[in-house]
């Protein structure tokens, strides 16, 4: 699914579309609607640089099992376990 954001409301939000993307991001993952790993990546951001941008909010971390298992995934893909 494409979301198609008018040039008017980043106008007036004064946000770049990157900007958007990360505001919806935090609030989804705020509302425990998406997990950190997508999160990070509707953000378009990597999962640290996301944590650090949540971290500057204020905004704990849900750290639970989908991402732990995640983390795993992408360490055994990194050949590091």
């Amino acid at each position: 699914m494409s979301l198609v954001v008018p040039d008017e409301i980043l106008t007036a939000t004064r946000m770049t579309e990157a900007e958007m993307r990360q505001e919806i991001a935090v609030m989804l993952f705020q509302r425990e609607k998406l997990t950190l790993a997508q999160a990070s990546r509707f953000a378009g951001m990597h999962r640290v640089a996301f944590q650090h941008l949540l971290a500057s909010r204020h905004i704990p971390v849900h750290y639970g099992v989908e991402d732990f298992e995640q983390d795993i995934q992408n360490l055994r893909k990194m050949g590091r376990l």
